[in-house]
């Protein structure tokens, strides 16, 4: 089975802030293919989508984001068997609206992705970061991210949402290198052009 985690904080309070762009994600997935509830507990939220003929589960952990790895943990328990993992997740260290697709790699600081990691026991596990732009000195970015998307940047953000359902299409429909290909550039290219590639520095 593929697994789709999206990252981010449960209750209305947070439904539209920059660290809860993930949860968009996964609601865009669930429109476009028609998922279906799946069986959840007071941990997560589930739901199954058919993506070409590929059965996906999404998730939206209902803890907090730094406990994301127990609802993680607590759906494996109540499912058994293996999945193919993604998850996706905010990013203060990309530019607003670009996409990263990784096979392994740092948390980069995001309690989140620690939490994963330390339910996973290893760094090796595919995540899709969605870049949130940066706040204005360290001190500021536990605000930032818990504040609401501004008027001027949701346009990026809602084309990044629906380009980010396209990587995990790609995912899984070709893989994670496809997906990498494709989507790790700094912007959606416009008709014609060639892709802008994302340093890696």
């Amino acid at each position: 089975m593929h697994l789709v985690v999206g990252l981010g904080n449960p209750g209305e309070r947070y439904a539209r802030t920059r660290h809860n762009v993930a949860w968009a994600v996964l609601d865009e997935l669930a429109a476009r293919h028609r998922a279906q509830p799946a069986p959840g507990d007071t941990a997560f939220r589930a739901r199954t989508a058919a993506i070409g003929d590929r059965r996906v589960e999404l998730v939206q952990p209902l803890t907090f984001m730094n406990r994301s790895g127990e609802a993680l943990a607590a759906w494996r328990q109540s499912r058994g068997g293996e999945d193919d993992l993604l998850v996706v997740s905010d990013d203060v260290y990309l530019p607003l609206g670009a996409l990263r697709v990784r096979t392994s790699g740092s948390t980069g600081g995001h309690r989140g992705l620690e939490s994963i990691e330390a339910a996973v026991g290893s760094s090796g596990y595919t995540r899709l970061r969605i870049g949130v732009g940066a706040a204005e000195s360290s001190a500021a970015l536990r605000e930032h991210v818990l504040d609401e998307v501004a008027p001027d940047e949701a346009p990026a953000l809602d084309e990044a949402v629906r380009r980010a359902a396209d990587a995990v299409e790609t995912w899984v429909s070709e893989g994670a290198l496809a997906a990498m290909n494709l989507f790790n550039r700094r912007t959606a290219p416009a008709a014609g052009q060639a892709p802008q590639e994302e340093s890696e520095t």
